[in-house]
C-alpha cells in the first residue's frame, strides 16, 4: 500500500470543505483532526475551506459549494447520521459511511445486533436505566458502563468490587449516571488494548495501547504521553490476523466507507477466545496522537496520501452510485 509512486503522484485540484469542530464532547479533538487535515489537503495542491460546524452548517456549505465535503466531526451529530442525512439531501458528496451505517454504528447496542449473529465476538451485557445502577448491580463486578453512542471513551465507568463508586452506585458519585438516563452496561474484559484501522477496504495493522494510568479513556487517547502505543503490536500472528479479519467483515458488514478503526479488548490468557470487539468508529481520529494515520504511516503511507486516499473513495464511491 506504500508505493512510493502514489506519494509521488499528480492530483487533480478538487475544493474540500473540511467540516470540523461542532459542539460534541469531542469537539477539540476534532478542530485538530480538522486542522490537520485541511493543512494536509492544502499540500497535495487543493483548495481548502474550513468549516466549524454551527446551527448554520447548510449555508455555509451550500455558499462554498465544494466538490466535496471531508466529514471530520467526531461525535454526535457529525458521526450519528445526522449531518450524513444533510448532506443527502444537499447533494454533495462527503468522506466517510454514510447515513444508515453511521446510525448503526454510532450506537453499541445496534452494531451487537448487526454484528453478533454473523459470529463478531462481542461483549455482552444489557441496557439499563440510571435510577437502576443506584439500587443494584445490573451485572456481576466487575463490570463497564457507557453511554450508548459516545465515543472515544467519552463517560465510561469501570465499576470493581473496591472501587469508590459504593455499592450499590451513589448517585452523588461522579460517573455518567449522573449524564445519562440510559446506560450500557457489559462484563469487565481483563487484558490489552488493540485496535486496527482499516482504509478502503484492506486492513492496516494491530496497535496495543498502554494507558500510563488507569486505562484508555479520553484523556489517554488524546493528551501526548499519557498513552504508549505499540505498533505494531507485540502480540501473536494468530491474534494479529483475527484482529484484522474481525476489523474488516465489520468494517464491511456495517457498510463503511473511507476509513474506519476497530477497538478489541484481548484476554491474553485466553488465546483468540479472549478477543472481543468493542466497537466501530466510522470517523476515527486524525490527529497527531490518532492511530489510523499512526498505522498508515507504517505502511508508508504519508498523512496528507492518508487524506487524499479518503477524498479518492468519497469521489469513487459517488460514481458508482
Amino acid at each position: 500500500m506504500g508505493n512510493p509512486a502514489d506519494r509521488g503522484r499528480q492530483v487533480n485540484s478538487l475544493h474540500v470543505a473540511v467540516l470540523m469542530g461542532g459542539w460534541s464532547a469531542e469537539r477539540e479533538v476534532s478542530l485538530m483532526s480538522g486542522a490537520g487535515i485541511a493543512d494536509a489537503l492544502e499540500s497535495l495542491g487543493h483548495r481548502v475551506t474550513r468549516i466549524d460546524m454551527g446551527r448554520d452548517v447548510a449555508l455555509k456549505i451550500a455558499e462554498a459549494r465544494p466538490d466535496v465535503v471531508f466529514n471530520a466531526l467526531h461525535g454526535t451529530p457529525g458521526e450519528d447520521g445526522t449531518v450524513q442525512g444533510m448532506l443527502d439531501l444537499m447533494g454533495v458528496k462527503y468522506t466517510h459511511s454514510g447515513l444508515v451505517t453511521s446510525v448503526i454504528a454510532i450506537d453499541k447496542q445496534l452494531t451487537k445486533q448487526a454484528l453478533v449473529p454473523h459470529g463478531i465476538p462481542m461483549p455482552g451485557g444489557r441496557m439499563v436505566k440510571t435510577e437502576e445502577l443506584h439500587q443494584a448491580d445490573p451485572l456481576p463486578r466487575p463490570y463497564v458502563l457507557k453511554p450508548v453512542n459516545e465515543g472515544s471513551s467519552v463517560g465510561v465507568a469501570i465499576v470493581t468490587k473496591e472501587g469508590n463508586y459504593g455499592n450499590p452506585i451513589a448517585a452523588e458519585s461522579t460517573g455518567p449516571w449522573q449524564e445519562f438516563d440510559e446506560l450500557l452496561a457489559e462484563p469487565f474484559i481483563r487484558g490489552r488494548e488493540l485496535t486496527t484501522a482499516v482504509l478502503a477496504g484492506e486492513a492496516l495493522g494491530v496497535t496495543e495501547l498502554k494507558p500510563k494510568s488507569g486505562f484508555y479513556d479520553y484523556d489517554a487517547k488524546y493528551t501526548d504521553g499519557l498513552t504508549e502505543h505499540v505498533c505494531p503490536a507485540e502480540i501473536p500472528d494468530e491474534i494479529a490476523d483475527a484482529c484484522k479479519r474481525i476489523a474488516l467483515e465489520s468494517h464491511k458488514l456495517l457498510g463503511c466507507k473511507g476509513t474506519s478503526r476497530s477497538d478489541f479488548r484481548w484476554d491474553d490468557e485466553l488465546g483468540v477466545e479472549g478477543l472481543f470487539l468493542l466497537e466501530v468508529n466510522t470517523q476515527p481520529g486524525m490527529t497527531p496522537l490518532s492511530l489510523v494515520p499512526e498505522q498508515a504511516r507504517h505502511l508508508g503511507i504519508s498523512y496528507p496520501e492518508l487524506c487524499q486516499r479518503i477524498v479518492d473513495e468519497a469521489l469513487r464511491e459517488d460514481a458508482q452510485g
